[in-house]
């Protein structure tokens, strides 16, 4: 009988993140069975996937309170239908708010359950290890000091590496990427990126842009390149450098998308703090970090925090390798200067990309290989 396996991921991220494993696991088990909830990418694979995955995506705390029925209804069915399988084994990919919940019920019905990519025990809200606990048989964990803090609160872990370090090229080619954009090869280029969401735009882009003009003023030579993923989002930048009344030869450049290409042809990135200052990192780019939120928002997410810097390279190495300027330090003048700094300071640039090359290598990991064969460990052990 073919072994059956149920997982559920409900963004785009995870879907990528489960399309990979269950062709690692197939590479084990071909004839297994994938259901549960899942994108196209794990349907590609094979999945049967119950309910679309876009339906468990929320936006904001408003959207999240107003989808509550539908969500426990969604999580309802999906438990009936998990019972009624009796999988090996369930994994909730990501998605802490929903698939927490849904382990905790599929465990007490003697299923083996793992959540893959652990919360963000580390930086705030320590006191979820104790739901995890109460979750999770296993916990895959991206980052390599992750599984100590979970083997020191009894839960199981196993650091598996970054997807995303299995994807980057040690070493960019940056030569190539500025041929294919037309861009000099000895041009400075500072890549400009304000965010992917609304919210993250409509609070840097002004900064952004005050910022590139104050280089611009030091550093005439410099081009700038804005990469941006909506139409939105690029409403919203125009309108920045409209309200800045740039001119026409202001040497900036608006892209649609294209975000690692910016990255790889720049000399230094000014970047809104998520995943995309990690992969900054991985392309080798020195940067400058910045985040702004409504204030009360910061006000009490500061008070949960238990590190000192919020961009995940400084985060992993432990130190402020790179600056960071948040809420009321986030102004054009400062991330003018921490960009110019990088711009005229060629051998710390080089120590930067060491640090760099060291922690790509320290992530790279077969992510998808590592994972499936922690998952092949517990499949066939049930509860005793």
């Amino acid at each position: 009988m073919a072994t059956c396996i149920a997982m559920v991921a409900g963004e785009a991220s995870g879907d990528q993140l489960g399309s990979r494993l269950i062709a690692a696991i197939r590479r084990h088990l071909p004839d297994a069975r994938f259901v549960g909830i899942g994108g196209p990418g794990m349907q590609r694979e094979g999945m049967e996937s119950w309910f679309p995955a876009e339906r468990l995506a929320v936006n904001g705390i408003g959207d999240a309170l107003r989808r509550v029925p539908e969500l426990l209804g969604i999580r309802r069915q999906l438990l009936a239908r998990i019972k009624a399988e009796q999988p090996a084994i369930f994994i909730g990919i990501d998605a802490p708010d929903f698939n927490l919940g849904v382990e905790r019920r599929v465990k007490a019905m003697r299923i083996p359950t793992v959540h893959y990519v652990s919360p963000s025990v580390w930086a705030w809200r320590g006191g979820r290890v104790k739901r995890i606990r109460k979750s999770a048989d296993h916990i895959l964990c991206l980052f390599p000091f992750e599984p100590e803090l979970y083997e020191r609160a009894g839960v199981a872990a196993t650091f598996v590496g970054h997807p995303l370090a299995d994807e980057f090229a040690l070493e960019p080619d940056r030569v190539g990427v500025r041929e294919r954009l037309c861009l000099p090869r000895d041009a400075k280029i500072v890549a400009v990126m304000p965010g992917s969401r609304n919210g993250e735009v409509s609070r840097l882009a002004a900064d952004f842009v005050g910022a590139a003009v104050r280089i611009h003023e030091a550093r005439p030579d410099v081009r700038f390149l804005v990469p941006l993923v909506t139409r939105d989002t690029r409403t919203m930048f125009e309108q920045a450098m409209h309200d800045a009344s740039l001119g026409p030869d202001f040497p900036m450049t608006l892209m649609f998308g294209h975000s690692h290409d910016a990255m790889i042809a720049s000399d230094v990135v000014m970047l809104a703090s998520g995943t995309a200052t990690l992969e900054a990192a991985f392309l080798k780019r020195p940067m400058v970090i910045a985040y702004k939120m409504a204030g009360w928002t910061f006000s009490i997410v500061k008070r949960m925090m238990y590190l000192p810097y919020v961009g995940l390279p400084n985060i992993l190495c432990r130190e402020f390798v790179v600056p960071e300027h948040l809420q009321e330090d986030c102004e054009p003048t400062k991330l003018a200067n921490g960009v110019l700094k990088w711009l005229d300071d060629a051998d710390s640039v080089v120590a930067l990309q060491k640090r760099f090359m060291d922690l790509h290598l320290s992530l790279r990991q077969d992510n998808a290989s590592r994972a499936a064969e922690a998952i092949l460990s517990l499949i066939g052990r049930g509860r005793r």
